[in-house]
């Protein structure tokens, strides 16, 4: 008898599963069961983008593409960041297209992380930050954001928890699951702290195009001194429904993303060729469906507040992404133990705050990148629920 346990690295061996997988997994089991846990649009992918994949496959493009991605499509990014940020990247070698926006997180961590190095992450974010640090051998240090802030990293908080082991520090906004953004002045007192430092920055900007109520996406590198150490993360997944595509890209200074793409191409090689055609037409002439689909999060995110007030759930009003966070502590105090009962009582999947981090502890995670007739639904459920308690 093999003795598997035995055979299993410490890293992997320390990395504990995701919270959020146990109810999906319920939630798939039960009729009539709605579920709001899935950081995933509604939308498909508009038909252009879908057809130039279709017609790639059509015309045999089918072959690999070299490390660094498709040059038409780098073309594009590198056109996207200068509309967009005034940023100037040049698509030959400081672009590189991924495998998502996972894939371009970890490689920039393996990167710039040694073994015992700090990174610091945010909380409540992304669950996928600190496994991938340990991963890469660094030590995660939680940096804890408050509701009464808005859910964003203040300089104060940024500078106590710098040391001499500090070599990254993750930006997850607009934010996932607070629906947190940093403006323009809320990003400069950040800079001015990591100025006379030698601290790498890792922007994740995944839900750039999704902010709301005429707040404008900030891009970390367009602050004085600020592109020559971030690493800006970004890709089509959330802005142009395109989950299962599988593509994201990396912009930073040459120097920079020299060993990134080592990584890249012994791990991957390269993205797929599919899904590079396709991500070519959503930056040609996908403008007009983020605008359509950011219109619609955005009433569902003003129906998702004033519902989540009026039934006594006290939240923030997200300004990003399309995640609302609402506090279940005068209901309950176990926010695992809440979303295991409205599941299994009310058949509505929510994901546990204390899934991204142990500032999340007391909320809830609720998407709304669902259609209104499920999230009425689903909102009269919980009512009904929180009622009963």
């Amino acid at each position: 008898m093999i003795d598997y346990s035995a055979l299993i690295s410490d890293k992997a061996r320390d990395i504990k599963p995701s919270g959020i997988r146990k109810f999906f997994d319920i939630v798939n089991t039960m009729e009539d069961a709605i579920s709001l846990g899935v950081g995933e649009p509604d939308f498909q992918t508009p038909w252009q983008i879908r057809r130039a994949g279709i017609d790639s496959l059509q015309q045999g493009k089918t072959f690999y593409t070299s490390n660094w991605g498709l040059a038409d499509l780098r073309k594009e990014i590198s056109h996207y960041a200068m509309e967009n940020y005034h940023l100037e990247y040049d698509y030959h070698d400081e672009i590189i297209v991924t495998v998502g926006g996972s894939e371009a997180i970890d490689n920039a961590l393996r990167s710039f992380v040694s073994n015992g190095d700090e990174v610091l992450i945010p909380e409540p974010s992304f669950v996928c930050y600190t496994p991938l640090a340990m991963m890469a051998g660094g030590v995660p240090v939680p940096l804890e954001t408050r509701m009464e802030d808005g859910f964003k990293l203040t300089a104060e908080t940024l500078k106590k928890a710098i040391t001499p082991k500090t070599k990254v520090l993750i930006m997850p906004f607009p934010n996932n699951p607070t629906g947190a953004i940093m403006t323009r002045e809320d990003l400069e007192e950040i800079a001015a702290v990591l100025r006379d430092t030698n601290i790498v920055v890792i922007s994740d900007e995944i839900y750039c195009e999704l902010t709301y109520g005429g707040k404008q996406h900030v891009c970390f590198a367009e602050l004085p001194g600020m592109r020559e150490r971030t690493i800006v993360i970004n890709g089509f997944s959330k802005s142009f429904a395109m989950t299962g595509w599988r593509l994201g890209w990396v912009m930073a200074p040459r120097e920079m993303l020299k060993p990134l793409v080592k990584i890249h191409q012994f791990g991957i090689m390269s993205a797929p060729t599919v899904s590079q055609f396709a991500g070519i037409e959503a930056l040609r002439t996908g403008r007009e469906d983020i605008k359509y689909m950011r219109e619609q999060y955005d009433l569902r995110r003003r129906f998702m507040y004033y519902r989540l007030q009026e039934i006594g759930m006290p939240c923030f009003e997200p300004e990003g992404a399309f995640y609302i966070f609402p506090s279940i502590q005068k209901y309950m105090d176990d926010d695992e133990k809440f979303c295991d009962e409205l599941l299994r009582k009310k058949k509505v999947a929510v994901v546990p705050g204390s899934a991204f981090g142990e500032s999340g502890r007391g909320h809830v995670r609720i998407s709304y990148s669902y259609s209104m007739m499920h999230l009425e639904t689903a909102m009269e459920r919980i009512e009904e629920f929180v009622q009963e308690l």
